[in-house]
């Protein structure tokens, strides 16, 4: 495995190679069901959201401080009710792929959420994605649904397959 250094992520210091990492996934895979690459303007945007909702953004660096791979908790549903359940994602550098990263980028997420008292962590996986699927249920996330047909990109349409982990946490939720 190589080695690395957690960092949290910056619009500053990571922007760009978060958004060439997302560009890659947008061009040449079903991971993100984006058609355009982002722009420096929706790096911005995202970093702000990340902020605004507190939600992490963790990455690992190698010696040289190369950005190999990140991972992030999200909003699930803009609705109170929803307030103790994340949805993440996690992107390995092409460069970095198949080291074991992306499995060492979930447990951190993981080990996050947990810490900030969420309930529930949801990924949306593309259906076909085996390798992210594998992954996902490595560390425990169990298949809750599927749905048929809802992206359409590459000239076919896509399944979305929603795979959670359900947390011990929080100790004491709140309605408030």
């Amino acid at each position: 495995m190589a080695s690395y250094t957690i960092v949290d992520c910056t619009l500053e210091e990571h922007g760009e190679a978060i958004r060439e990492i997302l560009n890659d996934a947008i061009v040449n895979s079903t991971a993100l069901f984006d058609y355009e690459p982002r722009t420096q303007a929706n790096m911005v945007t995202w970093f702000e959201g990340k902020k605004a909702g507190k939600y992490p953004v963790i990455g690992l660096v190698d010696d040289e401080g190369v950005l190999m791979g990140f991972g992030s908790l999200g909003s699930f549903r803009p609705f109170p009710a929803n307030k103790y359940t994340v949805e993440h994602s996690v992107y390995v550098h092409k460069d970095f792929r198949r080291q074991g990263l992306g499995k060492q980028l979930l447990q951190l997420l993981i080990d996050t959420a947990t810490k900030l008292e969420f309930h529930v962590m949801l990924g949306g996986i593309d259906a076909s994605n085996t390798a992210s699927i594998h992954l996902h249920t490595q560390l425990g996330f169990v298949h809750v649904g599927t749905l048929p047909e809802v992206g359409y990109k590459f000239g076919r349409w896509l399944d979305l397959a929603f795979y959670q982990l359900t947390l011990p946490t929080p100790q004491n939720p709140r309605e408030s």
